[in-house]
Formats: C-alpha cells, sequence, structure tokens
C-alpha cells in the first residue's frame, strides 16, 4: 500500500472515532471536553486527507517537495490541487475553522462548560463554542471531503499493486 493510500484510511479511521465518540460516547458521559477531542479527531481527518492528495501529487511529480507541515501542505492543497481537481471551496473555509478552533483553544486562557457546549474564551474574551449540532454537520462535511479525495487519489491506484 502506497504513502497516500495509508493517510487516506488513517483519515477514515480518524472520522468514524470522531462520529462514535460524538454519537455513542458523548450522551452516556454528558462531558462537554469530548466535544474538543471530537474537533480535534475531525482536524487529524482532515489534515490526513490533505496529506494524502499533496503525497499523491508528489509521487507523480505535478507539485515540488515543500516542509511536512499543515501550514505548508495546506498552502499547496489550496494553491495548486483545489483548482486543478476543481475541489469545493467550501472544504476550504471548514478546515481553516477547525484549524483556527483548535489554535484557540492552545492560547485560550479560560476555557468552561456551558449548556451542553464547551466555550473557548480567548485573551480578548471573544467566545467560540462548540455544540453538538455544529458538529454533527462538520462530521458530515469531512466525510463528504474525505470522499471526495478518496475518489481523486484512487483513479491511479490500481498502477501501484
Amino acid at each position: 500500500m502506497e504513502e497516500f493510500q495509508s493517510l487516506i484510511e488513517y483519515a477514515k479511521k480518524r472520522i468514524r472515532i470522531a462520529d462514535h465518540m460524538l454519537i455513542m460516547t458523548y450522551p452516556l458521559v454528558k462531558d462537554p471536553k469530548i466535544l474538543l477531542s471530537v474537533m480535534d479527531n475531525v482536524f487529524l481527518s482532515l489534515s490526513s486527507s490533505i496529506n494524502s492528495i499533496v503525497t499523491y501529487e508528489r509521487l507523480f511529480k505535478r507539485i515540488p517537495v515543500s516542509n511536512d507541515n499543515f501550514d505548508s501542505r495546506f498552502a499547496v492543497f489550496r494553491s495548486k490541487i483545489v483548482d486543478r481537481y476543481k475541489i469545493n471551496k467550501e472544504y476550504i473555509t471548514l478546515i481553516q475553522e477547525v484549524n483556527s478552533i483548535l489554535k484557540e483553544h492552545k492560547k485560550s486562557p479560560v476555557e468552561f462548560s456551558r449548556q451542553n457546549k464547551f466555550v473557548i474564551c480567548s485573551e480578548n474574551y471573544r467566545l467560540k463554542t462548540i455544540g453538538v449540532p455544529d458538529l454533527k454537520k462538520t462530521i458530515i462535511k469531512t466525510k463528504l471531503f474525505i470522499s471526495e479525495i478518496e475518489r481523486l487519489v484512487s483513479k491511479n491506484a490500481g498502477i501501484f499493486k
């Protein structure tokens, strides 16, 4: 199995974990901190999908080799791959939103739970909330994104068998 294939499999595994945590675990435990963990798994899934298609494009020498961090891969994805494959621009917004929530969580001085939501408070007291309905929509969009990326990278997957 090529690296881009294992990356897409990892992305599918992570989104299944996020979905299970939201649908099965959260209703039992009722701890809003689980919502943050769901968001983290969604991000890992999105990141792995981007890594998969960037690795796929590098394998066919369509894009140059760049740094192996998320920001550089996302920049390559946004500038080169989205237009080439006509990927919906809503996915870029989704990825940026999930990434910004996780970055704000790392920088936030205050976090708390209120009314079954996880609230992240920034230094200037801007609030960002993570709730179940929002996460369900995010997971659905992420699943669609993964299936689109899988469709794109599986076109030539038979070459590597």
